[in-house]
């Protein structure tokens, strides 16, 4: 009996260490975690796809996965958002709002926080494929460059 409760144990290890090897792109919830451990930032999460809807005007059918994350307590927004589209047409839509609401904040930072102003234009947009980002942040480029390496 013990022996074939080790070989259980055995087969379900194996079948786990393949688990993750489907070759299924990025998980953005977990780049966003490894984000969040690096970096220690401490931001409002949203959870559903109604929530970029509200907050970006992208349309729920638009997105296949995302993570997303803001600090609005202050006037100077904090925010990183990542978005995976269903295909390249829903992406452009996605980048289109994501570069309104980039253009919003960096007149936000004009107007409430001018010191801060050139940290915000050093953040941007990106767009590669299917995956569309917003990343405004102190350490926007390190955590772009983590967000890149993560969907390559």
């Amino acid at each position: 009996m013990k022996r074939i409760i080790a070989f259980v144990i055995a087969a379900i290890m194996c079948v786990s260490v393949f688990a993750g090897c489907g070759g299924g792109g990025s998980d953005l919830n977990k780049v966003m975690s490894d984000i969040n451990s690096t970096y220690s930032l401490n931001l409002k999460t949203l959870e559903s796809k109604d929530d970029l809807s509200k907050y970006y005007s992208i349309k729920p059918e638009s997105v296949k996965q995302f993570a997303a994350e803001i600090d609005s307590n202050n006037n100077a927004p904090v925010e990183i958002i990542m978005v995976e589209a269903t295909d390249a047409d829903a992406a452009a839509e996605v980048e289109k709002a994501l570069a309104t609401r980039y253009n919003s904040i960096v007149s936000q930072y004009a107007s409430y926080t001018p010191e801060k102003l050139d940290m915000v234009k050093n953040c941007k947009v990106t767009k590669d494929g299917n995956f569309v980002s917003l990343i405004v942040a102190d350490n926007a480029a390190e955590i772009l460059q983590k967000y890149q390496d993560s969907i390559k």
